[in-house]
């Protein structure tokens, strides 16, 4: 297995939730932030970046602007994390199946060529924010990312050599809409 450090990007509006912070729902008595620092369990070290609360001894850290997207938390993720693995895993807080996603992630050794590994969703699309980069290349890509700076993750991985991953549809399912948190049997409040 890889070592890595990891990022869990929980900073989100919720906006299609009406604003709910999806980190914070609880699937099965557990939330799915909970989750994800599950399943990152392995990490040398780990950094949530949102306002989600977190258990203590967790680091955390905040994106600059608030809610400035995707990109924007992974460079706070990065700045945060002083020493850095030659491999970093990105995840998202809104995955039910985060354990399960990123223990099928990490089977995958990645070849000497990769910039990172990411797992396929349903429509054969790279999940950028279930995947794991080579350190060294996201930080060039992090501080080359123009002004005004890069937002989409699919702009600034985009030119990375990635490998895409099949996987179970389930694995990379998250929880955007009142329909998704139905399907999982969420309680939305």
């Amino acid at each position: 297995m890889i070592e890595f450090d990891a990022i869990i990007l929980a900073g989100g509006r919720g906006s299609r939730l009406g604003g709910l912070r999806k980190p914070e729902l609880a699937l099965d008595g557990r939330r799915l932030v909970d989750r994800a620092l599950a399943a990152v369990a392995a990490a040398r070290r780990v950094v949530v970046v949102g306002d989600a609360e977190v258990p203590q001894g967790v680091p955390q850290t905040r994106e600059d602007p608030p809610y400035g997207g995707p990109v924007a938390a992974v460079a706070a993720g990065m700045d945060h994390l002083v020493e850095h693995a030659e491999w970093t895993l990105v995840l998202a807080s809104d995955l039910p199946e985060a354990e399960a996603a990123v223990a099928a992630l990490l089977r995958v050794e990645p070849a000497g060529t990769d910039d990172g590994v990411c797992l396929l969703g349903p429509d054969d699309r790279l999940q950028w924010l279930l995947g794991y980069y080579r350190t060294a290349a996201l930080r060039a890509r992090l501080s080359d990312r123009g002004d005004p700076p890069l937002t989409a993750m699919y702009r600034l991985v985009g030119p990375l050599r990635l490998r895409g991953v099949a996987a179970a549809p389930p694995l990379t399912a998250d929880i955007d809409t009142p329909a998704d948190a139905e399907h999982w049997g969420v309680q939305l409040p």
